[in-house]
């Protein structure tokens, strides 16, 4: 994940609307008083959407004179808080609330020695948290139950959970949740059996393995599963679950071949959770328990790579993590790396090239939105002080991430020389939180000998300036070559001649390849027209084709060239499905067809409240509703 971020370190251990200086974070990190694990006792209550119950954190003084143990709070009602151990009750303050980050909630500790204590806190989350979305039974496939899930990243955890909500602090969790009997709880922890209680089911969890709070995730509904490996499980409503088997059929093979790649896999199981359509993104990393948007469930399996893209955050992000939003890069870059080093396995090294060339044209569209590349935001590491981070999710930290890796591979002379760097150091920092520093410092000692090859790598060009790379690495085009020619021979067709083109045009080219071709057609300037469009269609009912990747771009192509019957298709697509990647372009492109403005706004404020807090949030500002 997929899948708005951020500079945590900052946003979650302080309120937000007095932002400190890094190095006075830093230091309270180490020297104050800092969460260990999470005991969550649950109840959830569909009548009223509420989650209900007591988290009991288990916190370890670091510094001898700390007195208060200061956590993350946001539309949270705190009912009372005391010691675990001795019962004794423990005064605290919740401080003024900002709209983003919420406040800052600070505990006064007992006044012993000791240093670690047992932190109860009962509470009540609300209806309106920005971590849950609650479906209505007609808002679901079965139509007779209702659904709850959630998604924390980057800081909404501390909508779900009063915690130290920052991806420099890693803890580990129970969980015993309660629900009615007739739906299922997952999270994403390993499962540690039910029992019925009452008129409803407590289910219990485990996650002996530290990670940070955004991983923390719950789904509950009418759920099965289904085997699909020796170590994963598909779960989904039963409308879904077979179709979802056949898709993520090749998972084990994933695991294994990221296995290869990165060391042994340390969370032991590996579900997949296909949610309903308004799931903001492509994949969430919840360890054990992967989120998935159904709009992968193309029946071809060709979209399964975003699987990939999941499993191999259980090491780069899950298991080394950035210590601060600001190094993000650390987690989606070195992800893009390893999914494609996968790809490249299982496929073939001009697959993973070809998945690259992607990469980079998607990098692109993304710096043009983005004040065409002077957005400060689009730095690899951008300074993120008082920035929502939700305002600063973009392509850039995956593709120009990425796009950095392989080129520092190129300059070492391939993937038999930084591999083995790569596996060191995932082993290094495992269950560690780290910044770019530690990793260039770890890189220099790992490539103690060719230390002078990293004299010409321009640091500040990469990470500290805004737009494209400094450098465009050298891809194998081989399997782009019959994308490119297609694409000019439209481009350059004078319509007022014979048709050149055929029916199966398309038939040699795969699913990805075809989804490139279309990529290509975005690009040019000026777009394709109706015309041709209208006659493509015809000859390859691209109307027709259930690949969402595929259907996003085709929409695109009519929207840009102000193809009026592409309008309702578009407005359908965006409503039936809530994935940032689709949703927010095919906005903007209404938007940016003057004409058209005021449809896209009101269809946005008809479709708002279906969405996921953080969908509704950044397309709001894509359409210019807020600041």
């Amino acid at each position: 994940m997929c899948s708005q971020y951020k500079n945590c370190l900052r946003t979650a251990l302080n309120n937000q609307a007095s932002l400190n200086n890094k190095q006075h974070e830093t230091s309270f990190l180490s020297k104050q008083v800092v969460v260990v694990s999470i005991d969550l006792k649950w109840d959830v209550d569909f009548s009223s959407k509420v989650i209900s119950g007591f988290a009991t954190l288990t916190v370890e003084r670091k510094q001898d004179e700390a007195q208060h143990l200061i956590l993350d709070a946001r539309d949270l009602s705190i009912k009372a808080v005391r010691d675990e151990e001795t019962g004794q009750v423990l005064q605290y303050t919740l401080g003024d609330p900002h709209p983003n980050f919420g406040s800052e909630f600070k505990i006064i500790l007992p006044s012993d020695t000791k240093k670690k204590y047992k932190v109860q806190i009962e509470y009540e989350v609300s209806p309106k948290s920005s971590a849950l979305q609650w479906l209505d039974p007609e808002q679901t496939a079965g139509k007779k139950h209702p659904y709850l899930f959630s998604q924390c990243q980057a800081i909404h955890c501390r909508s779900l959970v009063p915690c130290q909500d920052t991806p420099a602090v890693k803890a580990t969790y129970t969980a015993e949740v309660k629900a009615p009997s007739e739906l299922v709880v997952l999270m994403s922890a390993l499962r540690d059996g039910h029992k019925e209680e009452g008129n409803g089911t407590v289910f219990r969890f485990r996650q002996p393995v530290p990670m940070p709070s955004y991983l923390i995730a719950i789904a509950v509904g009418a759920l099965e599963s289904r085997e699909v490996g020796p170590r994963t499980l598909v779960w989904s409503e039963k409308e879904f679950v077979d179709k979802a088997a056949f898709e993520f059929s090749e998972t084990e093979t994933m695991l294994k071949t990221a296995e290869e790649l990165c060391g042994d896999y340390v969370w032991s199981q590996y579900d997949l959770l296909i949610l309903p359509p308004s799931f903001p993104y492509g994949g969430m990393e919840n360890p054990c328990l992967t989120f998935v948007t159904p709009t992968l469930l193309a029946g071809d399996r060709s979209l399964a790579d975003v699987v990939a893209h999941e499993i191999s955050h259980s090491w780069t992000g899950n298991l080394v993590t950035n210590k601060q939003w600001e190094h993000f890069w650390l987690n989606e870059g070195f992800t893009m790396f390893v999914e494609r080093k996968i790809a490249g396995r299982m496929h073939g090294e001009a697959t993973r090239n070809f998945s690259a060339i992607g990469g980079w044209k998607d990098l692109r569209d993304c710096i043009r939105t983005r004040d065409d590349g002077k957005d400060p935001l689009t730095c690899l590491i951008p300074d993120l002080t008082g920035v929502d981070p939700d305002d600063a999710f973009s392509t850039v930290p995956y593709e120009k991430g990425h796009t950095f890796l392989w080129y520092l591979e190129t300059l070492v002379g391939g993937p038999s020389k930084f591999e083995p760097f790569l596996k060191a150091y995932l082993d290094k920092f495992k269950y560690q939180s780290i910044d770019s520093d530690i990793f260039r410092n770890f890189l220099f000692e790992f490539f103690a000998d060719k230390k002078s090859v990293f004299d010409v790598v321009e640091w500040d060009a990469w990470w500290k300036t805004p737009g494209m790379p400094p450098i465009k690495p050298e891809f194998d085009n081989s399997l782009a070559v019959a994308c490119t020619e297609l694409c000019q021979r439209w481009v350059k067709w004078d319509v007022a001649t014979d048709c050149p083109f055929k029916s199966t045009d398309l038939d040699t080219l795969s699913a990805n390849q075809v989804r490139e071709f279309l990529a290509l057609l975005l690009e040019e300037d000026p777009p394709l027209s109706v015309q041709k469009l209208e006659k493509m269609d015809d000859l390859y009912s691209m109307s027709e084709r259930n690949n969402a990747e595929i259907k996003f771009r085709w929409i695109r192509l009519g929207l840009k060239a102000h193809w009026r019957d592409q309008v309702d298709t578009a407005v359908k697509f965006v409503t039936e499905q809530g994935r940032m990647k689709f949703v927010r372009p095919i906005y903007r492109d209404l938007y940016n067809w003057p004409e058209m403005r005021n449809h896209a706004i009101a269809t946005y404020e008809t479709n708002k409240n279906s969405m996921m807090h953080v969908a509704a949030y950044v397309v709001a500002k894509d359409l210019h509703l807020r600041k």
